[in-house]
C-alpha cells in the first residue's frame, strides 16, 4: 500500500502523463489524416471483431519462422495481459486493505498468469534481444543496394529494438521483482512460483524493513516505466501491438487480396492521381507505417529482393515510419509535404522491379499493403510524370490501338483452327452455359494456345455448352492497370463490360485459362459496374471430374509438381482444384517447399512480362529462382496453370536444356481422357 506522499506523486506522474500521451498520439492521429479517403469504420462491431481476431492471432505469424513466433506469443500475450496486472496493482496500492481475491480462486489464477507470463516475456524478449544483437540474425537485415534512410542504415532499427525490448525487460522484471519481495515479505505463495525461487534463493536473508524498501521500489520502477514509456509509443516499433489490430479492423473490403481500387478520372477537381508523397496516399497506408514491427517477413518472400534487386517491401515501410518520424511534429502541424516518395522511401527501380505478387501482403501479420503503395507511385509515375519502362510503351500502344499487348493485327480465333471441331461464338450459340474467355496469351502466344485448345476440348468432351466472343474479345487491361496506367485500363474494362453484357455474359458463367483475366474480370469490374460469375479452367475440371462429366484413365502415374500461379493460388485462394484435376489425371504431386499460398513468383506479374526485368546484384532472375526449386523435386513434369507461368517457366526450362516437360493442367487432362464424351 502507498502512503499519502506516493499517492499524491501517483497522480501527479498521471496527470503528466495522460497529457503527454494525448499530444504524442494527436500528432500521429493528425499524420494519419493527412493521406487521402477515410479509414474504414463501417459495420463497427464486426470490424472490431477483425481487429480482435487478429490481436489474439497475432496476423496468424505461427505459419512461418516457428520457434521466433512461439516466443512472439509468449511476449504479447504476457505484455496484454500485464495490462490487468497493471491495473490490479495500482488499485492494491492506492487502495487501503485491496487485494485481488487474494484467497480465492480467482485471486491465485490470476497470480498464477503473472507469474508465468512474466517468466514467458523475460525468455521472449532476451530470445529476440539475442537474435538480433549476438546472433545478428540475417533475416533482419536489409541488403545495402536497397534504398534505406541515413537514420536507418546507421542503426536506428537496432536502437529502436533495444529501447523497447530493455523497456518490456525492466517493465515485466520490475513487477516480478516487487513480487518476489513481497512474498519474501509474506511468506511463500504456491501460485507464484517464479516468485517464489526468487524469494527463496535470493532475498531470504534481507531485513523486513529491507523486503518493504524493494517491494515499493521495484512497484514503483514498474508503473513508472509505463507512465514514462507510454507517451513515446508513437515513435517506436512497439506501436504495432495496437496499429497492428487497428490496421485490420480499418482496412477496406477487397474481393481478392492484392485489390487495387478505381480513380475517379472523370473529377475536373483532382490535381493527383497516384502517389508522389506521402500524402497522396490513402489513410490506410500511413497507418501501415506506424503500423510495421519491422520483422522483414515480407522482404523474405518477395521474389524482386530474393533475386537481389533493389526492392524491399519491410524497407518502405520502414522509411515511411522513419520520415513520419523525424518530421511528426511539422507534419501534423499541418506544414507543407512536397518531399516524394522516391527521394526516401523507395528507388524508382524498385518500384518497376515488383511482380505484384501480394505475397507482401499475405505474409505481413499487421496487415500491410507495401504492394499497394508501390502500385500507387506507379500511377503516379505513368499518368502524372510519364516516368516509366521504355518497353512498356509497345504493351500501351498495343492495348490501346489493336486490343493486346502484343500489338498482333491477327484474328483472335486462329487458336482453334486445328481444332477437329467446330469453336462456336456467342452470335452461333447464344445459348450457351460458359463464355470461354480466351484471353491475349490464349490468342496469340503459341503456347497458350495449346492450352486454350486442350480446355476447348474438355468442354467439348463433357459435353458443356460453350462459346466464345471470337474478336470481339479484347484485353482486360490487367497489364496496364498494374504498371500504372489506370485510364487505359478503365477504358478497355468499360468496353469488355459492355461487350460481356451484350453477350449476357452477366447472366452465364465465364471460364478462362488466365488468372489474370479471371482475376480482373471476376473481381476488378464490379466496381465499374461488371458483375460476372468467373471460374478457372482448373476450377471447372475439378468440377467436371466430380460429377462424373469428364472420365479421366488416370493412368499416366507421371511425377509432376504443380505451380501455383500468384494470381489463381495466394491472390484468389484456388489451391485445391489443380491438384484434384493433377491426381485425376494420374500425376503423382511433388510439392515444391514454396507452393500453396506461399507459392513463389514466375517473374511475369505486375506488368513484367511486357518489360526487361530489372537487374540484381544476384544475376538471377526470378523465373531461374523458382525454375531451380520445381526442378530440384525431381518431378519429370512441371504443371502450371496460367499462360504467363507457362511462358516464365518454360524459358527456364529451355535454359537449361529441356529436361522437364513444362504443361498446363488442361493439357495433361486431355492426355487423360479416356473416351471423349459427346454428351452427359
Amino acid at each position: 500500500m502507498l502512503s499519502p506522499f506516493e499517492r499524491i506523486l501517483f497522480f501527479l506522474l498521471v496527470a503528466i502523463c495522460l497529457a503527454a500521451v494525448a499530444n504524442t498520439f494527436t500528432l500521429m492521429a493528425r499524420v494519419i489524416g493527412r493521406g487521402q479517403g477515410k479509414l474504414n469504420l463501417n459495420d463497427l462491431p464486426r470490424r472490431v471483431m477483425t481487429g480482435i481476431a487478429a490481436l489474439v492471432s497475432q496476423g496468424r505469424i505461427i505459419r512461418h519462422r516457428k520457434l521466433t513466433s512461439l516466443m512472439h506469443y509468449g511476449v504479447a500475450f504476457g505484455f496484454i495481459f500485464y495490462g490487468l496486472v497493471n491495473v490490479i496493482d495500482v488499485l492494491e496500492g492506492l487502495i487501503p486493505g485491496f487485494t485481488f481475491f487474494h484467497d480465492n480462486i480467482i485471486g491465485q489464477v490470476f497470480r498464477l498468469a503473472a507469474d508465468l507470463f512474466a517468466a514467458a516475456v523475460l525468455i521472449g524478449v532476451a530470445y529476440f534481444l539475442l537474435r538480433r544483437f549476438a546472433a545478428q540474425d540475417p533475416a533482419l537485415k536489409i541488403r545495402g543496394n536497397v534504398k534505406l534512410m541515413e537514420r536507418v542504415r546507421e542503426g536506428g532499427i537496432a536502437v529502436d529494438s533495444l529501447i523497447v525490448g530493455l523497456f518490456i525487460l525492466m517493465h515485466v522484471g520490475s513487477r516480478l521483482l516487487a513480487a518476489s519481495f513481497a512474498v519474501a515479505q509474506h511468506g511463500a505463495d504456491a501460485w507464484q512460483p517464479v516468485a517464489n525461487f526468487i524469494a527463496g534463493t535470493f532475498l531470504g536473508g534481507l531485513s523486513p524493513d529491507a523486503l518493504t524498501f524493494g517491494t515499493h521500489f521495484f512497484w514503483w520502477l514498474a508503473v513508472g516505466l509505463i507512465l514514462i514509456f507510454l507517451p513515446y509509443f508513437p515513435y517506436t516499433k512497439h506501436a504495432h501491438l495496437f496499429m497492428g489490430p487497428f490496421n485490420f479492423m480499418t482496412s477496406p473490403e477487397r474481393t481478392y487480396l492484392g485489390q487495387m481500387f478505381k480513380l475517379n478520372l472523370d473529377d475536373e477537381s483532382i490535381e493527383q492521381f497516384g502517389a508522389n508523397d506521402l500524402d497522396d496516399l490513402p489513410q490506410k497506408h500511413i497507418v501501415d507505417a506506424f503500423a510495421c514491427i519491422m520483422c522483414n517477413r515480407c522482404q523474405e518472400v518477395c521474389p524482386a529482393y530474393n533475386t537481389g534487386k533493389e526492392l524491399s517491401p519491410a524497407a518502405l515501410e520502414i522509411n515511411k515510419r522513419y520520415y513520419i518520424r523525424e518530421n511528426m511534429s511539422a507534419l501534423a502541424a499541418g506544414a507543407a509535404n512536397g518531399t516524394p516518395l522516391l527521394d526516401y522511401a523507395i528507388s524508382q527501380s524498385a518500384v518497376w522491379a515488383c511482380t505484384a505478387c501480394g505475397h507482401c501482403i499475405e505474409i505481413c501479420p499487421v496487415g500491410n499493403v507495401p504492394m499497394l503503395d508501390i502500385m500507387e507511385i506507379r500511377r503516379d509515375q505513368v499518368m502524372m510524370q510519364s516516368e516509366f519502362p521504355e518497353q512498356l510503351k509497345g504493351a500501351f500502344v498495343g492495348m490501346e490501338r489493336m486490343g493486346n499487348p502484343w500489338q498482333a493485327q491477327s484474328s483472335r480465333m486462329e487458336w482453334a483452327a486445328p481444332l477437329p471441331f467446330e469453336v462456336p461464338t456467342v452470335e452461333e450459340n447464344p445459348n450457351y452455359e460458359y463464355l470461354l474467355w480466351v484471353g491475349c496469351a490464349g490468342a496469340f502466344n503459341p503456347d497458350a494456345q495449346k492450352t486454350v485448345r486442350a480446355v476447348a476440348t474438355i468442354l467439348n468432351a463433357a459435353g458443356v455448352s460453350f462459346a466464345t466472343l471470337g474478336d470481339d474479345e479484347t484485353c482486360t487491361g490487367d497489364s496496364a492497370r498494374r504498371a500504372g496506367n489506370e485510364p487505359l485500363y478503365q477504358a478497355m474494362a468499360e468496353a469488355n463490360i459492355e461487350t460481356l453484357n451484350a453477350a449476357k455474359a452477366n447472366e452465364r458463367r465465364i471460364v478462362t485459362s488466365c488468372p489474370h483475366c479471371f482475376t480482373t474480370i471476376g473481381k476488378e469490374y464490379g466496381e465499374l459496374g461488371g458483375h460476372y460469375a468467373v471460374f478457372h479452367h482448373t476450377q471447372l475440371i475439378a468440377d467436371l471430374v466430380g460429377r462424373g462429366k469428364l472420365r479421366l484413365n488416370g493412368k499416366t502415374l507421371e511425377q509432376a509438381t504443380f505451380h501455383d500461379p500468384c494470381y489463381l493460388g495466394r491472390h484468389n485462394g484456388v489451391l485445391a482444384e489443380p491438384r484434384a484435376s493433377l491426381a485425376a489425371a494420374g500425376m503423382t504431386l511433388l510439392e515444391m517447399p514454396r507452393n500453396g499460398k506461399d507459392s513463389f513468383c514466375c517473374g511475369a506479374g505486375g506488368a513484367q512480362y511486357w518489360k526487361e526485368e530489372e537487374h540484381g546484384v544476384s544475376g538471377e532472375t526470378v523465373n531461374a529462382n523458382r525454375y531451380r526449386e520445381a526442378r530440384a523435386t525431381g518431378a519429370a513434369v512441371l504443371a502450371v496453370g496460367c499462360p504467363f507461368c507457362n511462358t516464365m517457366m518454360s524459358d527456364a526450362n529451355r535454359d537449361q536444356g529441356e529436361p522437364m516437360q513444362v504443361r498446363d493442367v488442361a493439357e495433361l487432362v486431355v492426355e487423360a481422357m479416356a473416351v471423349p464424351l459427346a454428351t452427359n
